[in-house]
C-alpha cells in the first residue's frame, strides 16, 4: 500500500506543534463550556469513548455539530474525516488539520484518505467515522457503509456505534445558525472487528455481514438516544460525570 503523508508541507495533518495543540485544547475547551450547557447534555456509556488504543467512533450524523460534541466527551485527540471544502481558504485549513480533521474527496473513492485513517489507527489513534457517510434527515438509520468494516478489519481497531438524538433539531441540513434544544447521546457496546467465520482475514461478505450489524447497534443506540433526549425535564448529565 503506498504510503501517505500525514504532516508537513502537503501533508493531510497539520504538524502536532504548540500552536495545532493550542488551538484544539481551546476548542474543545470551547464546546464543553457552550454547547454541553446550551443543549443541556444529556449521555449514556460515554465512558466507552475513552478507551485507550486504536478506536472507531461510529456514529449517526443529523448534524455539523455531531462530531464537536462527541469530541469534547474525551480528552483524546479525535481524528475525523472531513469534506474537502472544508479546508479552503488555507487559514481554515489549517485550524482544521490543527483539530484533527482531515480532507476527503466525496463523490470518489479517495484512496489517499482512507490510507492516512488506516496509518493513524495503526499507529493507535481514536478516529471518528460516520458509517452513513453524509447527513441524515431523520432519526432513520440511512444506508451504511462498507468503509468503517474496512477500517476496522485491517487496523484491529474495535468500533463504538454512537446514537445521537436532537442535533438536527438544533442544526439541521441549510441552518446557518444552531438553535437551543435538548440534546442526548448514547454510546454503545464495543464491536469487534469483522472476521471470516473461521476467525481468518474478513472478506467481503463477511463485512456485509459485520456491516448489518453495526446498522442494528445504530438504530438501537439512536432509539435511546431518543428516548433520552425525550424524558421530561430540564435535567442534563452532570458536568462532573463528563469530565474524564
Amino acid at each position: 500500500m503506498r504510503q501517505v503523508k500525514l504532516r508537513g508541507s502537503g501533508g493531510l495533518l497539520a504538524d502536532d506543534g504548540l500552536a495545532a495543540l493550542t488551538a484544539w485544547r481551546a476548542t474543545r475547551g470551547l464546546i464543553r463550556m457552550l454547547l454541553f450547557r446550551v443543549y443541556r447534555l444529556r449521555t449514556a456509556g460515554q465512558e466507552r469513548l475513552r478507551a485507550s488504543g486504536p478506536l472507531i467512533y461510529a456514529p449517526v450524523h443529523r448534524s455539523h455539530l455531531d462530531g464537536p460534541l462527541i469530541g469534547g466527551l474525551t480528552q483524546r485527540r479525535v481524528r475525523y474525516l472531513g469534506k474537502e471544502e472544508l479546508f479552503h481558504p488555507k487559514p481554515l485549513g489549517w485550524f482544521m488539520r490543527s483539530i484533527g480533521t482531515f480532507p476527503v474527496r466525496r463523490g470518489e473513492a479517495d484512496l489517499d484518505a482512507m490510507r492516512a485513517a488506516l496509518g493513524l489507527l495503526r499507529g493507535g489513534a481514536a478516529m471518528l467515522v460516520f458509517p452513513e457517510g453524509t447527513r441524515q434527515p431523520s432519526d432513520e438509520i440511512g444506508t451504511v457503509f462498507d468503509g468503517t468494516a474496512w477500517l476496522s478489519a485491517k487496523s484491529g481497531a474495535p468500533v463504538l456505534p454512537v446514537g445521537i438524538a436532537g442535533t438536527r433539531e438544533a442544526m439541521p441540513s441549510g441552518a446557518k445558525f444552531p438553535k437551543r434544544t435538548q440534546v442526548a447521546i448514547v454510546v454503545g457496546e464495543p464491536l469487534a472487528p469483522p472476521t471470516g467465520s473461521d476467525g481468518s482475514r474478513a472478506r467481503r461478505p463477511d463485512m456485509t455481514a459485520w456491516t448489518a450489524t453495526l446498522r442494528d447497534a445504530l438504530e438501537d443506540c439512536q432509539r435511546r438516544a431518543r428516548a433520552l433526549a425525550e424524558q421530561p425535564g430540564r435535567a442534563r448529565t452532570p458536568m462532573r460525570d463528563l469530565v474524564p
